[in-house]
């Protein structure tokens, strides 16, 4: 497909006015692959390529962001788990009752064939889900953490099934690459250690996901994808894993664009593929009502429960490699491949907006929800207790981070931070900081506060993403907040957004740094006096 001003145009153009009715991007590069194939376009190498590395450079950048011992929540693998049982035995049984029905499109299947695309509808799309967890912010969250778990959980069955049913058994090269992870782990932390900024930078984070990670998977007949994810969660515990991932982050969305503008170019079917499609999107509330009920089983609240299941809601890229597997081997016919590529499609363009409304469905159905939650609550998700802290400071990055130890060295120990990473929260306890761990845009969050009136007097929302500083904003004046609200933005009309809402004070985080570098200069040379650094006056 040729790169010519039409296709971008019409890219940026559905990309543009999608955003505006407040839905993500993406569903607007997936109605431009749509609207593309039907001018004659098609995917082809240059296009794939570009959502290859995209695809790449996304699982190698969340697993910056992951712990492997998040993976060994039962939450994780044993929902994960009995999900895709549950999920593959109440699909097959659903396409072999479709098929005893005698429709067209189903007429002749045996249960071999619906057993197989019941495997391939019972994974979530890593691609989809991580892009939605990283736009909102939400990655480091408990509900982030289970999804993305989650989805690591159903990568290795995928790894395990293209093993077995291709007969493309890992290699005895593979005990090699799995055992060399450590010793590799090792050296690359001290080269990141030494790596410095810049473009070197990003062309390491690219030999990480690309050669140490993806082709070494690959060569060995592992899942390539699975190597990338593996070497970001190896360099995770690093200090500099998140300047690294964001060094990535521009580079990394832009290569995604590929990836679902080529889901798009698919193209159209005809009716009977489409009515089958709109079958197994039709299956989808199955898929999310079985998640639900299983998050709550494992005593997550019912609000996190509804916003996993969301996140999960949706089909995986890899029924179109189980598709593709099956077509090739004259088990399905090539329509039922273009079937689920639509259905695809159409479930991300359906889960888009149910992920941006995941807390506005949970408050119209908070009622019904919260009775399938069990009496003991989840470790992560306990009641908080009152304090005596008066300056609360919601985000506890850099900046965050920064404002808390100014806080304290001129007040003394009044600050409380929040954020909802663990890493971050367990990090700052190390270094002696008052943090709690919690995720402000949870309802529950708010839920959970102690009823009495707020002690705090300041409140900083020192959080990367506007959406939730005006969540927050919003939420504190609900409770009747009387006192200042500050917050930190990183650009200028961010500033004028959040002071238009109601905050008391904003700043524009990278003007103010240089101001904060001459205050700190002055501060530094003073005993020597600034003037003996300037020149002398004429």
């Amino acid at each position: 497909m040729p790169l010519d001003p039409f296709v971008i145009l019409l890219t940026f153009g559905c990309g543009y006015l999608i955003s505006r009715v407040g839905l993500p991007p993406l569903v607007g590069y997936l109605l431009a692959g749509f609207a593309l194939s039907t001018q004659g376009y098609a995917s082809g190498p240059a296009i794939k390529a570009v959502a290859d590395i995209g695809v790449t450079i996304l699982l190698f950048t969340i697993g910056l962001k992951l712990r492997v011992k998040s993976l060994l929540r039962p939450e994780v693998w044993a929902g994960a788990s009995l999900h895709m049982l549950l999920i593959v035995a109440l699909f097959s049984a659903g396409l072999m009752g479709l098929s005893l029905a005698g429709l067209s499109f189903f007429s002749g299947m045996d249960w071999s064939t619906a057993l197989l695309i019941a495997f391939a509808l019972s994974f979530s799309s890593t691609v989809f889900a991580v892009k939605i967890l990283d736009e909102s912010g939400r990655a480091g969250s408990l509900n982030g953490r289970t999804a993305i778990g989650v989805l690591i959980v159903q990568d290795i069955f995928a790894v395990l099934f293209l093993a077995f049913s291709t007969g493309k058994i890992p290699t005895v090269w593979a005990l090699a690459v799995l055992a060399g992870l450590l010793p590799a782990r090792w050296v690359f932390m001290r080269m990141l250690d030494r790596i410095g900024h810049g473009e070197l930078q990003v062309l390491f984070g690219f030999f990480l996901a690309f050669v140490a990670g993806a082709w070494a998977f690959d060569v060995v007949g592992l899942k390539a994808d699975l190597g990338a994810l593996i070497m970001g969660m190896l360099l995770a515990p690093h200090p500099r894993a998140k300047d690294l991932a964001g060094a990535l982050y521009s580079i990394k969305d832009f290569l995604l664009i590929g990836f679902f503008l080529d889901i798009g170019l698919t193209g159209l079917p005809n009716l009977a593929t489409l009515s089958a499609a709109l079958v197994l999107v039709l299956a989808l509330p199955v898929k999310i009502g079985l998640f639900f009920l299983l998050f709550t089983r494992f005593r997550l609240r019912a609000r996190t429960s509804l916003a996993t299941s969301l996140n999960l809601a949706n089909y995986s890229e890899f029924g179109l490699i189980v598709g593709g597997l099956a077509v090739n081997n004259g088990w399905l016919s090539r329509d039922w491949l273009l079937a689920v590529a639509i259905a695809l499609s159409l479930s991300f363009v359906l889960a888009s907006p149910l992920n941006r409304w995941a807390d506005r469905l949970f408050e119209k159905w908070r009622t019904v929800l919260r009775r399938f939650e069990t009496t003991e609550a989840h470790p992560d998700e306990e009641p908080y207790q009152a304090g005596s802290w008066q300056i609360a400071v919601i985000g506890m990055g850099r900046v965050g981070a920064g404002a808390y130890d100014y806080f304290t060295e001129k007040f003394g120990p009044v600050a409380l931070g929040v954020d909802l990473s663990p890493e971050t929260v367990d990090s700052h306890l190390e270094d002696g900081r008052q943090v709690l761990l919690a995720d402000v845009t949870d309802p529950d969050f708010w839920r959970k506060l102690p009823r009495t009136k707020s002690p705090f007097r300041l409140v900083l929302l020192a959080t990367p993403s506007m959406e939730t500083q005006l969540y927050v904003l919003d939420k504190l004046r609900q409770r009747g907040f009387t006192g200042t609200i500050a917050a930190a933005a990183q650009y200028d009309d961010e500033v004028e957004i959040l002071r238009e809402a109601g905050v008391d004070t904003a700043l524009n985080i990278y003007a103010e740094a240089g101001a904060g570098l001459g205050s700190h200069i002055c501060r530094e040379v003073g005993e020597f006096g600034i003037e003996s650094l300037l020149p002398d006056k004429q």
